[in-house]
């Protein structure tokens, strides 16, 4: 059996930072891979985390199993969180999953089965996962104009005009805030733009979540989600807290799922237990009662929105100082946009053959598309950056 296995292609994040690990330069510069890091390039645990994680060691008396949808609590956290009590709650169905990207697989496969035939449609360019999981569910793919490369911002007369395109039964892909891997978001009155197109089409809306508070600030940045869930009848919210949390390794996300009736809904709530049954019988619990304990207590919650908030403010200034250092170095604005972008993410203007010879010359690893990590870096990486990216990319 085993034999008619087909190879299966390197996943081109993965494989970066296995090179990057096995190159001895020790003034090697890490930009690709999507974990935030601090000043001493260490991706912390946030104290918050800390400190609920002692509430529970003393506190929690059972490791028995939760739900089939997961622990109620932190599902109802989490739907506050992202959308402030402005839906009905008969509208809302949810589940804890395996982290963000378990959140869209089960978000994939509960629109494969409500509509096998569906197209999934995602902007150009986006995280490179999305297309994996939703061929791999057996749904059909297809790319909507996003990123303006020469502006530096969102093709919003091109995403509008293939938005009109999606029909009913077919789902669209939004990026809630700090698109991967542009960082460039619609502004407000954009957001408006995109809801009347996504109305006219009546396809149904999966926003995915990943980075809320990385951006603007948690409301600001869940703004956009719950302007679409308001004016909408059906919207899925894949929802993760590896980022904002910091809890990566263990695996909390979230799905939350809108309908028009709180019939639809029951019908919904039990498909997403029947997809968790199937999957992984229960998810994990221990990052979704971390972050559940964060969200009730409001001492730790004030002590986790101050700490994210001086993660936000670190990626920002690095922002600016990047796009000044290049403004520097190459006499032009051909990188101011990289200041007023948000979230983790840049993707550099610049070809193939330049990003090879900066991993390869210069011992600095970018995606092979240009996308940059901004966490990845700390102050005294960006003048070499800078200088390095003028150099070979002029």
């Amino acid at each position: 059996m085993f034999a008619e296995l087909r190879p299966q292609p390197d996943d081109p994040i993965l494989a970066l930072m296995d090179r990057f690990r096995a190159d001895p330069r020790a003034d090697k510069i890490d930009l690709g891979v999507g974990v935030y890091r601090n000043s001493r390039g260490v991706t912390p645990v946030m104290q918050a985390v800390k400190s609920a994680e002692q509430q529970l060691l003393e506190r929690q008396e059972s490791k028995s199993y939760t739900g089939l949808a997961g622990d109620p609590a932190f599902v109802a956290a989490m739907t506050r969180l992202v959308l402030g009590g402005e839906i009905d709650a008969e509208r809302i169905a949810g589940a804890a999953t395996v982290g963000g990207t378990g959140a869209l697989r089960q978000a994939l496969d509960l629109a494969r089965l409500a509509s096998p035939g569906a197209t999934v449609h995602i902007p150009d360019p986006s995280w490179p996962n999305h297309r994996a999981i939703i061929e791999a569910v057996g749904l059909s793919c297809r790319s909507y104009r996003y990123y303006d490369p020469a502006a530096g911002g969102i093709d919003i007369e091109g995403m509008i005009a293939d938005l009109a395109a999606a029909e009913p039964g077919d789902v669209v892909v939004l990026h809630g805030c700090c698109h991967n891997p542009t960082g460039a978001d619609p502004t407000a009155a954009q957001w408006h733009d995109i809801v009347e197109a996504l109305r006219t089409s009546r396809a149904t809306v999966l926003i995915d979540l990943a980075y809320l508070g990385f951006g603007e600030g948690l409301d600001a940045d869940a703004a956009a989600t719950r302007l679409v869930a308001r004016q909408l009848p059906e919207v899925i919210v894949a929802v993760s807290c590896s980022k904002n949390f910091g809890l990566y390794r263990d695996r909390a996300g979230v799905v939350l799922v809108l309908s028009e009736t709180g019939a639809h809904r029951d019908v919904v709530q039990g498909n997403l237990a029947t997809l968790n049954r199937l999957a992984y019988s229960f998810p994990a619990d221990h990052g979704a009662k971390v972050a559940e304990t964060i969200l009730n207590d409001p001492a730790l919650h004030a002590s986790w929105t101050e700490e994210l908030g001086q993660m936000r403010g670190r990626i920002n200034e690095l922002r600016r100082s990047l796009a000044d250092a290049l403004r520097s170095e190459t006499g032009s604005d051909r990188f101011a946009f990289l200041a007023s972008q948000n979230g983790m993410f840049s993707r550099l203007a610049v070809p193939p053959e330049d990003i090879r010879r900066l991993r390869e010359e210069k011992a600095i690893y970018l995606i092979g598309d240009g996308r940059l990590n901004v966490a990845g870096l700390n102050a005294e990486d960006i003048p070499r950056l800078a200088r390095a990216i003028a150099e070979i990319s002029p």
